[in-house]
């Protein structure tokens, strides 16, 4: 095996599903990869199979994210890999019952993974990145994110918080010739739902795209330079109406006066 030319992709939750599928898609491309996920035995499986068909050379972490000490070793590693030129942030947890029934323990172990892992491991790359004038960043956000009401309110909140940040980290290192990416998926046939005490087979199945079907399409956005990339939405030109919509909010969202809408009752 010969050393990538493209780097080192780190994809986190790459035992199964979309980040099993972003490493096999990664690793065609180019890239030599670490897989970081809790189980040895699956991240092996996954490794054995994409090493075998596409040469590149693929290392295993096993690593739950959720615990301090694994969470740290994976930050200094991403902040001391020199090779390392990309970062999958796939690894996440989701929920479907609405807050009445969902358990506050759970809620909590969600936001640990989904929002604070993450967070640490992009504080972790993005200084070393930037030092070396490149790299890129996908976030694996979801179509809630815009869309809280459909599934668990907490859940969506993560995933909003994914977008949120992506959309700054686009800003602030907008002149370091470092990429981010948010993709938005909608439901997919993955182990998420059986996970989050679902199943996908509930969802009609105009619904549901298939995982290889998602991850193609987010890389082909990737290709295209796309910051926010909805793999299932049918005309782009409707998130850019959406995004227009937000962009001319921002100028307004912080003035000294009150609108008169709201001087009413005062006046009164």
């Amino acid at each position: 095996m010969s050393t990538s030319l493209k780097g080192i992709a780190v994809v986190t939750g790459a035992s199964s599903g979309i980040g099993a599928i972003y490493a096999d898609r990664l690793a065609r491309r180019g890239h030599d990869l670490i897989l970081v996920a809790r189980s040895q035995e699956k991240l092996a499986e996954v490794a054995k199979r994409i090493a075998g068909t596409t040469g590149r050379a693929v290392n295993v972490v096993a690593a739950d994210l959720n615990n301090k000490a694994d969470l740290n070793r994976i930050e200094a590693l991403l902040a001391t890999d020199s090779g390392i030129t990309m970062l999958v942030n796939n690894a996440g947890v989701g929920a479907v019952a609405p807050l009445l029934e969902s358990d506050t323990d759970a809620m909590e172990e969600m936001i640990a993974l989904n929002v604070t892992a993450l967070t640490r491991l992009t504080y972790a790359v993005v200084p070393a990145f930037v030092a070396r004038s490149g790299g890129t960043i996908i976030n694996i956000s979801s179509a809630v994110a815009i869309a809280p009401e459909i599934l668990n309110g907490v859940y969506g909140a993560t995933k909003a918080f994914v977008l949120a940040l992506s959309l700054s980290l686009h800003k602030e290192l907008a002149n370091k010739n470092v990429h981010i990416q948010a993709v938005l998926p909608g439901a997919t046939a993955t182990n998420f739902w059986d996970a989050a005490g679902s199943s996908v087979e509930q969802l009609p199945e105009q619904m549901v795209m298939r995982s290889d079907d998602l991850v193609d399409a987010a890389l082909a956005g990737l290709d295209q330079g796309e910051l926010i990339t909805i793999p299932s939405l049918p005309d782009a030109a409707d998130w850019l109406a959406y995004e227009a919509a937000r962009q001319k909010l921002i100028p307004n969202l912080s003035l000294n006066l009150v609108p008169a809408r709201y001087r009413i009752a005062a006046a009164a």
